[in-house]
């Protein structure tokens, strides 16, 4: 038990919660398997960013940001935290989503425990924007 409480008080993503009566664990997003994680559908701010690699951006830009293996697109609230995620999948690319228009539109969003902004798919015409890591360094000089 004190190893569960270690994970859970210092995952740096903090993806992972007991119950009220700490009897059980579970993730506070789920990936690839469906687990209700009592997600809560909430207006995201006017912009979100999603963090991919450079290899990536060709296929996105002709067919939108697709969920693939994972139950939804993720999306963070901060380029920072976008920068992060797009690392683990190489040269690290920005993509700036026009959310607040995506709501309008219809689409829905929910905001995980942790922070995560998740959708179904992002359509091409709500990415407003994408810049690579070395381009946004060159623009805080």
């Amino acid at each position: 038990m004190d190893e569960l409480k270690e994970i859970v008080e210092t995952n740096n993503k903090q993806r992972y919660e007991f119950s009220e009566d700490i009897t059980h664990i579970r993730a506070r997003q789920g990936h690839s398997v469906y687990v209700d994680v009592e997600l809560e559908e909430k207006l995201p701010p006017e912009v979100l960013y999603h963090g991919t690699g450079e290899q990536s951006l060709a296929s996105i830009l002709k067919q939108g940001i697709n969920k693939g293996n994972r139950l939804y697109v993720h999306l963070s609230q901060t380029s920072e935290t976008a920068v992060n995620v797009g690392r683990r999948h190489g040269k690290p690319i920005v993509l700036v989503i026009d959310a607040k228009k995506m709501a309008e539109d219809g689409h829905k969003f929910f905001l995980s425990r942790n922070g995560v902004w998740l959708t179904d798919y992002v359509d091409v015409i709500y990415i407003k924007e994408h810049s690579k890591l070395e381009e946004q360094r060159n623009s805080n000089i």
